[in-house]
């Protein structure tokens, strides 16, 4: 593996107040850093990852597309899996 990123939804219900969503970046299977939509910002988990967590969490514009993906992304698939259940 190099570099990739994973998008995730964890949810207790179909509602949109119990679903967090997540995007982890990774490098060489390592986690560098993560948005975490119930924490409303990124953090890191490396040297490297603090650095680009600030980074990111200094810039509004990409805060409030990550703060949109929850919807966006997760509430419509969310839903989804609860009517094939």
């Amino acid at each position: 593996f190099r570099e990739y990123i994973v998008d995730r939804c964890v949810f207790n219900s179909s509602e949109l107040k119990d679903i967090e969503y997540i995007r982890s970046t990774f490098y060489n299977k390592l986690e560098l850093y993560r948005f975490s939509s119930s924490l409303g910002k990124f953090v890191g988990y490396t040297e490297y990852g603090v650095k680009q967590a600030n980074y990111f969490n200094s810039q509004a514009s990409i805060l409030q597309s990550m703060k949109a993906s929850r919807e966006t992304y997760c509430l419509n698939n969310v839903g989804n899996e609860y009517r094939a259940a």
